[in-house]
């Protein structure tokens, strides 16, 4: 299996190097410790024979924080080093910014290719991996296993697209999940996916991202405090209404844009704040606000006076969980036609922020399914939808405060994940 896997990747990798190159120039921040993608691994100090090392491989920001919990209690108890990788620049930054101080290493993951993947293990010689979702890498899995070390898949999904194409390869994803040691599925969708694939996932099923620390709700007073510092300024005694894009992506802003427009018009005011997945789209956000006739301001701008602002756009990474804390309804990204997928809502819920999305939901499908039946979210299928109901949401304050109590619920009563994992870890690493 590996074999025909190395065959098919080399000439795809050349094939597709132009489109990638060319996405990662427009993204920027790429350039920064290069060589790693390429298996040059920083130097490590030898390893300690009372402590096993492990890889662990998030491919970007939202994977990154929710590794938070688990990293925290497997260096409580002091069995195991960390070293942590990442794929995307974004995630790169955060997880410097995070766990640099935390953990034995922070790097960049190695191209899936079988030099650069056994240069990298050379360097590492981790006792066990842990991958993250769908961070299912043959030439990765076939080193552990080489090596003989433990590989667990935590968090695991099976996107709507992903399990398609594992069902036409299935020869392929039976060789896959046959060298995973431990699935731990982040749904009951995708657990019954793993099981049709071939895998045998652990019974107890929950998601890391519940389980991450969120910071506590604002007073109003604090909350009036930092939407003025963002240039809100009421002008009457009307408290505002702050609709918030979370992780948004192409067409969304506009959408958003237009709904606000609609709502002050019809004498509903509304303060909109705009974080997009990818902060390094700010000049095509800049062009669009430009367009537009409502006052606006943005994180990074030089302007040393804050003038009155109806929208303010995050062009900055990290800051999604403090400017959702300031909204009272929450458009979740990447929902609504042409993308695809969908963003968490999982960080929204548990700030008590009820939250609106898409029909295009498919990599969270169980989750979107859970909170449309408690209540804490509303699904829409296209604008005409999604402006009646945030109109209506406006003017009905006690369904307001029903869809955050419901969100708040879930979100507590799903936490609990983190503690299994570790266990899992611990008995099958020593």
């Amino acid at each position: 299996m590996i074999w025909l896997y190395r065959t098919i990747t080399l000439p795809f990798l050349l094939l597709s190097t132009p489109f990638y190159l060319r996405r990662m120039w427009r993204r920027g921040g790429y350039g920064k410790d290069w060589q790693q993608r390429l298996g040059y691994f920083p130097q490590l100090p030898p390893k300690e024979p009372v402590r096993k090392r492990i890889w662990i491989q998030a491919v970007s920001v939202g994977e990154v924080l929710a590794l938070a919990p688990l990293v925290e209690r497997l260096n409580e108890l002091n069995r195991f080093e960390i070293v942590l990788t990442t794929t995307t620049s974004t995630g790169y930054r955060e997880a410097l910014a995070r766990f640099q101080e935390r953990v034995l290493q922070v790097g960049i993951f190695p191209i899936d290719i079988a030099p650069f993947s056994k240069r990298a293990w050379k360097r590492i010689q981790p006792d066990a991996v842990i991958l993250t979702e769908s961070e299912l890498w043959p030439e990765h899995i076939q080193n552990a296993q080489t090596s003989k070390s433990p590989v667990f898949l935590i968090n695991a999904r099976i996107s709507d697209a992903s399990f398609k194409r594992f069902q036409q390869f299935s020869f392929f994803s039976r060789w896959i999940f046959k060298h995973i040691h431990a699935v731990i599925s982040s749904t009951q969708q995708d657990y019954e996916r793993l099981v049709a694939l071939g895998a045998s996932p652990l019974p107890k099923i929950g998601n890391l991202k519940v389980d991450v620390p969120l910071p506590s709700l604002l007073s109003e007073s604090a909350r009036k405090e930092q939407l003025e510092a963002l240039g809100y300024k009421p002008s009457n005694d009307r408290e505002p209404f702050v609709l918030i894009g979370a992780s948004t992506w192409d067409q969304e802003e506009a959408l958003l844009l237009s709904i606000q427009k609609r709502l002050i018009e019809s004498d509903l005011p509304c303060f909109l704040l705009l974080v997009p997945r990818h902060a390094e789209r700010r000049n095509a956000l800049l062009k669009i606000l430009e367009q537009q006739s409502l006052e606006w301001d943005f994180a990074t701008s030089t302007d040393a006076e804050k003038k009155p602002t109806q929208i303010f756009l995050s062009d900055t990474t990290g800051q999604l969980t403090k400017l959702l804390r300031l909204a009272d309804l929450a458009f979740i990204g990447k929902s609504m036609p042409p993308n695809q997928g969908g963003q968490t809502p999982i960080e929204a819920a548990g700030l008590g922020i009820p939250t609106v999305f898409g029909p295009n939901m498919g990599n969270f499908q169980m989750i979107k399914e859970q909170l449309l039946q408690a209540g804490a979210s509303k699904e829409v299928r296209s604008e005409a939808a999604l402006y009646e109901f945030v109109r209506a949401f406006i003017e009905d304050p006690s369904k307001r405060s029903k869809m955050r109590a419901a969100g708040l619920k879930w979100h507590q009563v799903n936490q609990g994940i983190t503690d299994y994992i570790c266990e899992q870890i611990t008995h099958q690493v020593s």
